[in-house]
Formats: C-alpha cells, sequence, structure tokens
C-alpha cells in the first residue's frame, strides 16, 4: 500500500482513517485504520537519541473527545475532563526549533516529570521552565525557571516560545484532523505529530524514514494490535462501552506474540540529519 504510505508520511497535516479511506478507495474503514495504526507504530525510532543544548520544556492540558466529560475540562490544574501532556523541544542559536518529543502523563508530578527529563534530555543539558516547583533541581541537567507570576512578569507564550507554539500547533492539528483525541489513544497521535514536527523542513525524507523504521521493528498483525475480536465485540455490549475501550480493556491481559526478524543486509534507514530524529 505504497500510495497510502506517501500520503501519510508527507501530508502536512496528517490524515484520519476516513480521510485515507476516501483518498485510496478502501472499501473498509476498518481496514484503514488498521493500516494508519501500522504506519504511526513506525513514526517512532527505538534508537532515537535524545534531546541536547537547551530545551524549552511545559506542560499543557487537552480536553478528552466525550459527550460525557466537560467541554473544557476542569480549571487549573484539574485533571477533570482533560489529558495532561508534557512537551520538550531543542532550542538551536536562541531563534530556531530543532527536535521536540511530546508525552501524556496521569500527573504532572516530580516523579512523572523526572521521568520524562531522563528518558528524553541528555545529561549536561539545560532545561528552561516556568517557575512550577516540581521541575526544581533536575539529576544531572542544568536548570533555568523563569517566575511567571511575577510583577510585570512577560507572558509565557513569549517567554517559552517555542513549546508554547508546538502545544498550540498541537491542539489545532488535533481537532482539526481529527476533531478532538480520545484518552486511551493520544500516545500514537503525540507520537505521529513529533514525527511531523521533526520532518517539517524534509518531507523528502519522511517516506524512506517511514519504510525503515517499519522494516526495522518488524511486523505487526492485525490480532497483534486489536486482539480477539470476540472478546472485545462481546465486553463492550456487556458493559455498554465504546468497542474501542472495550478493546484497550481486553488487551491489557493479553499475551503478545514476539516477532523475530533477521538482519538485513543493508541498513534500512537513509541516512538522518542531526533534526529528524
Amino acid at each position: 500500500m505504497v500510495p497510502g504510505r506517501y500520503l501519510v508520511a508527507t501530508h502536512s497535516n496528517g490524515m484520519s482513517a476516513l480521510q485515507l479511506q476516501a483518498k485510496l478507495g478502501i472499501a473498509s474503514y476498518k481496514s484503514t485504520w488498521l493500516l494508519l495504526r501500522k504506519l504511526r507504530r513506525a513514526m517512532v525510532d527505538p534508537d532515537r537519541r535524545p534531546l541536547r543544548g537547551i530545551v524549552e520544556m511545559d506542560e499543557t492540558n487537552v480536553p478528552y473527545r466525550r459527550q460525557t466529560d466537560p467541554v473544557t475540562g476542569g480549571q487549573g490544574r484539574s485533571p477533570i475532563g482533560k489529558m495532561v501532556l508534557v512537551g520538550a523541544v531543542e532550542i538551536v542559536d536562541k531563534f530556531y526549533a530543532g527536535r521536540m518529543r511530546l508525552q501524556r502523563v496521569q500527573v504532572a508530578d516530580r516523579e512523572a516529570l523526572k521521568r520524562f527529563i531522563a528518558q528524553n534530555a541528555a545529561r549536561g543539558t539545560e532545561i528552561i521552565t516556568d517557575g512550577y516547583s516540581t521541575y526544581k533541581r533536575p539529576a544531572e541537567r542544568k536548570h533555568k525557571a523563569h517566575n511567571l507570576s511575577a510583577k510585570n512578569a512577560m507572558p509565557a507564550h513569549i517567554v517559552l516560545k517555542w513549546i508554547h507554539r508546538i502545544f498550540s500547533n498541537f491542539k489545532r492539528w488535533a481537532m482539526g484532523t481529527y476533531h478532538g483525541l480520545r484518552e486511551k489513544h493520544v500516545d500514537i497521535y503525540c507520537n505521529e505529530f513529533v514525527f511531523r514536527w521533526n520532518r517539517r523542513r524534509s518531507f523528502q525524507t519522511s517516506i524512506d524514514t517511514l519504510l525503515g523504521l517499519g522494516q526495522k521493528i518488524g511486523p505487526v498483525t492485525r490480532r497483534g494490535i486489536v486482539g480477539d475480536t470476540r472478546k472485545w465485540k462481546e465486553h463492550a455490549f456487556e458493559n455498554g462501552m465504546d468497542i474501542f475501550d472495550a478493546l484497550d480493556d481486553i488487551r491489557q491481559d493479553e499475551e503478545r506474540h514476539v516477532y523475530f526478524r533477521r538482519k538485513p543486509v543493508r541498513p534500512a534507514l537513509p541516512l538522518r540529519r542531526r533534526d529528524e530524529e
């Protein structure tokens, strides 16, 4: 399905399953959804390098896409009706945004932020944040905090310009392309957004990278993604749940089959620029 890979990899705003179904003329929505899940799975390099140099970091909230939740969620740092995302972006030469990372956390507490920093920022990195106390003293990293609550302090979107621009673009992209995000599937959308952002200036390498990463991480079957369809359909019917929520519940207890793949003779990935990871 090379046309599908090309459309998903090079389209600047991404594509929903309904859009891709119409573009490719696929009769089944489920087949299109499965194709997209496989492609999004290949958008994360398991060996990508952590962010380096000067890194802006902050957290934001994204409302759920559910009828039973509040339209805008709870106020302040309340987790009601919304998801908490943590983001970080490299600052190159003080004027240019390089690579970025975006990840969902249950609560933006000290443990979650420390774990995010350890996984996504290299040692010796200078991390720039607001005055939120949980960012203080990151292990083996430098830290610079701006007190945005001080008198005459500049707005957050000016002090931390790039990370707030990323959050704004992500929310607009989620509402425009997918009309909102589901709570249990937000991780794959975050990975897709990171993939597109890090390659926003080199679309010609996106398709090569996507194909290379797909070969690198190995194949996955429909059963490996959706699990036993009979089980989660019955679970959804018995509990009055959405089918995707039932799928997530069922898959938590299922054993995953591990595929072994021979190492290719030549590298699957093309040469990468520093800011494309």
